[in-house]
């Protein structure tokens, strides 16, 4: 849901590496205070694209707006309101974590208060750990707080939380979302469904440097509404023309040794009887929901 007026605005940009094309006309806005996913797989154009709106790359053409600026040609008046975090993002291995966020600090005219967010961001106690000997997850901490020191209105986050394990990843989310609290604006690029399901307000689908699809994650899952999954493992062999025949099943798969009926309307009701009549036990049945794999899979034809 948009917050308020548009604060990133990106019309037909376009952007060819040699005979690759990696962005193709791509258009989107973002609203102040949202937190806007990119999502789409890897090579799918994302960071070229991030790169281009951050001023980070020259596109080939379209137009970009940041807070009514040229990323580019005003570079220098968006360099105290815009924050970044690459992909790619590295720190000397003996560089301290207070000594990053001084330094850092030192390149803005205003910066934040970066003791106070060496606290606010629960890194008290690794304040004099050097960068090297800093866990995953109190890396991307630290790429945060450095993006933040120089009191950015927007902040662009690019793969955060690529390589880390579950639990750091998900206590990473916990800290995107306290960034919605303080109403800066987030661009999220991630090619991680849960991570989008959860923080965006809006995504925008990627696909082959094009943009398939723009919509709130329920928005995007509600296309596919009609979309139902059922898996269950069977007691006995038993001839799949027994599901096929069904007129709400349109596809019969095996994963492994689950039986998997995908289809629509009364489907529960309709596989469960013919299978019953049959005498054929449905174990471990479950029925599951729509999702964001699902809708790329429907706008593009194929899978992560």
């Amino acid at each position: 849901m948009l917050r308020g007026m548009s604060v990133i605005e990106v019309s037909n940009l376009h952007k060819r590496y040699r005979d690759k094309i990696a962005v193709r006309d791509v258009s989107f806005t973002v609203a102040e205070g949202e937190i806007f996913g990119i999502l789409g797989p890897n090579g799918a154009g994302k960071t070229t694209t991030v790169e281009c709106v951050a001023g980070l790359r020259v596109p080939d053409s379209g137009t970009i707006r940041v807070l009514g600026k040229d990323p580019r040609r005003d570079a220098r008046q968006l360099h105290t309101q815009v924050g970044v975090q690459l992909q790619e993002s590295h720190l000397p291995e003996r560089l301290k974590v207070w000594e990053a966020l001084h330094l850092y600090a030192s390149f803005y005219p205003d910066p934040a208060d970066w003791e106070r967010l060496i606290d606010e961001w629960g890194m008290s106690e690794k304040r004099a750990t050097p960068y090297g000997k800093l866990s995953g997850g109190q890396k991307q901490r630290l790429f945060i707080m450095l993006a933040l020191v120089g009191r950015p209105r927007v902040v662009f986050l690019d793969e955060l939380t690529t390589g880390l394990d579950p639990q750091a990843r998900r206590e990473t989310w916990g800290l995107i979302e306290r960034l919605r609290q303080t109403g800066v604006t987030v661009v999220l690029v991630t090619h991680f469904m849960e991570e989008a399901e959860r923080l965006c307000d809006r995504l925008a689908l990627i696909d082959d440097g094009a943009v398939v699809a723009i919509d709130t994650p329920r928005g995007l899952v509600s296309r596919m509404d009609s979309h139902q999954v059922i898996r269950f493992r069977v007691n006995r062999p038993f001839d799949e023309g027994l599901l096929t025949a069904i007129p709400e099943v349109t596809e019969v798969a095996h994963d492994g040794g689950q039986v998997v009926v995908t289809g629509q309307g009364d489907l529960l009701y309709a596989v469960t009887a013919v299978l019953a009549r049959n005498q054929i036990v449905a174990a471990d049945l479950r029925v599951e929901q729509a999702n964001l794999d699902d809708a790329f899979v429907a706008l593009t034809g194929k899978r992560f």
